[in-house]
């Protein structure tokens, strides 16, 4: 930031008596915080609390300015996994009423990151950032659920007689370059240039994937199944691409279609998506306390490698990433400050509310259904319909369309999720121990809202009158008069998005804390 005017002979404060004393002596007279600065007085402390504070270059005596940090997170997520049912039992259906409360698993995962950053100072209150956030471990498991694990074929069932996983179930651990980003952060407004206004940050950033996407797997080895099986791999065997038949292939589950010999793929680890946010916040230094309050707003695009590619079709309701839009605002506290020594303590805390939309995304339960060797979810759906040559309006059961069998769509463990909200309180202790170094220690907890992580619907209402793409999107009226109410959604699978047999996540939290270290030169 630029030098403030400042007379370090009123800069030093130690704690909040300190405080009311110079207070004291600033309103009779004796001393002024903010007398301009003589060119033989040495630099002080000018910045702002740690949320807006942009690296800068080009002042007065300070041509350059490089912020480098590192830092270590840790995450730790929990959450239950329920669906509903039409089970009359106490405490879940009654007649004709579906539950939502049918308890399936137990969801946990830990994630450690390393965060690297640079911060590099291109003009006066305008800053080039880059950042890298390396996941070095990812777990996940499904667990049982108040006894779930002892009745797994009703909570966990597909079509009669099958079973969609197994618990308790394990995803691979996954590791690598999450994604990497470059922004840029400038201040138009600088309290420590004009102290008649407040402190206003705008900045954006583009996240760029650098990963292998994630992949739908199954760490069980007992299971004989592929570890990361392709999509149309439907025998989970290592084998996907040719015709099965063909091949002289043959599985338990009997002779399904597949695609060409290729064996298993990675897990993965990055989201396969190309993202752009753009954020804005603003803060206001009031003797020791600065507080602020802002937004930001995420936006992402899927690539080409990604699993993203099979579900965007003409059909799908919902084929695209999540928005995500958050609104936080906080207080620094800034208790102990000495400006000519360059040392100071901030305690910020922080609420953020986040809403999440519609959309496609890796829910808890990816790796458990991308996986599964139910038949329901690896037989293929068709991503389009097309004219029944045999078609008879004066026949009954006979239908104006069928499949085109060319075009096949396989599940990829990518579902339809709900929207809802994330609610986060967050403090931050930091300790800027001189010029060139300071240190950050932080901690969060957050609290997502209840929401159905399968919630495709079978119809796309968005076309209609053209009942040769129909399918069986077409209503029949007592009268025998045929509707079109749309064109067959080609992601749509009823054993896990028909109304009464979908997932939902509940009592989600999550915990974070992390610890970073900057060098500034």
């Amino acid at each position: 930031m630029g030098l403030r005017r400042t007379n370090p002979r009123a800069v030093t404060r130690l704690g909040f008596g300190a405080g009311i004393a110079v207070t004291v002596l600033t309103a009779s007279g004796i001393g002024r915080a903010d007398e301009p600065r003589k060119v033989n007085e040495p630099q002080v402390l000018n910045e702002p609390a740690e949320v807006t504070q942009v690296v800068d270059a080009f002042d007065e005596g300070d041509p350059f300015d490089l912020h480098l940090t590192l830092g270590y997170q840790h995450s730790w997520k929990q959450a239950k996994i329920r669906r509903e049912t039409a089970i009359n039992q106490p405490g879940l259906s009654y007649g004709s009423y579906t539950s939502d409360d049918l308890n399936v698993a137990e969801f946990e995962q830990g994630t450690s990151r390393l965060n690297i950053r640079a911060d590099v100072g291109v003009y006066r209150d305008i800053a080039l950032v880059l950042r890298m956030p390396v996941i070095l471990s990812d777990t996940q498991e499904l667990h049982g659920l108040d006894g779930s694990q002892d009745q797994q074929a009703l909570v966990l069932a597909g079509l009669p007689g099958e079973q969609l996983f197994s618990l308790p179930f394990r995803s691979p651990d996954r590791s690598g370059v999450e994604y990497f980003a470059i922004g840029l952060d400038f201040a138009i407004f600088n309290q420590y240039r004009d102290p008649t206004k407040p402190t206003w940050v705008w900045g954006f950033e583009g996240r760029f994937n650098v990963s292998e996407p994630m992949h739908a797997c199954n760490d069980d080895p007992s299971s004989g199944q592929e570890r990361c099986a392709y999509p149309s791999d439907v025998n989970r065997n290592g084998i996907s691409g040719e015709d099965l038949l063909t091949a002289g292939e043959d599985s338990a589950a009997g002779p399904l279609e597949g695609t060409n010999f290729g064996g298993g793929r990675d897990a993965g680890v990055s989201r396969g998506v190309t993202a752009f946010e753009v954020h804005s916040l603003m803060s206001r230094r009031i003797k020791y306390i600065e507080p602020y309050a802002g937004f930001r707003a995420l936006f992402e695009f899927p690539v080409d490698d990604s699993d993203y590619g099979a579900v965007d079709l003409e059909g799908s309701l919902v084929n695209h990433p999540p928005l995500r839009g958050t609104l936080f605002f906080g207080l620094s506290v800034i208790p102990w400050e000495i400006r000519d020594r360059f040392q100071r303590v901030t305690i910020d805390a922080r609420f953020e509310g986040t809403y999440v939309s519609e959309g496609r995304d890796y829910s808890e339960l990816f790796d458990a259904l991308g996986s599964s060797e139910a038949r329901s979810m690896r037989t293929p759906t068709y991503a389009r319909y097309q004219a029944n040559p045999d078609y008879d309006e004066d026949v009954e059961g006979s239908a104006p369309s069928v499949a085109d069998l060319a075009h096949k769509v396989y599940f990829t463990g990518l579902t339809d999720v709900q929207q809802y909200g994330v609610y986060r309180v967050s403090s931050q202790f930091t300790w800027q121990a001189g010029e060139y170094v300071k240190f950050n220690l932080g901690a969060a907890y957050g609290f997502t809202q209840s929401h159905f992580i399968t919630f495709d619907q079978a119809c796309n209402p968005d076309f209609k009158g053209d009942q040769d793409r129909a399918g069986h999107c077409i209503s029949t009226s007592a009268g025998g008069t045929r509707t079109v109410t749309g064109i067959p959604n080609p992601n749509y699978r009823a054993v896990i998005n028909m109304p009464g047999r979908r997932f939902k996540v509940d009592d989600t939290v999550q915990i974070d804390g992390w610890v970073n270290a900057t060098v500034m030169f």
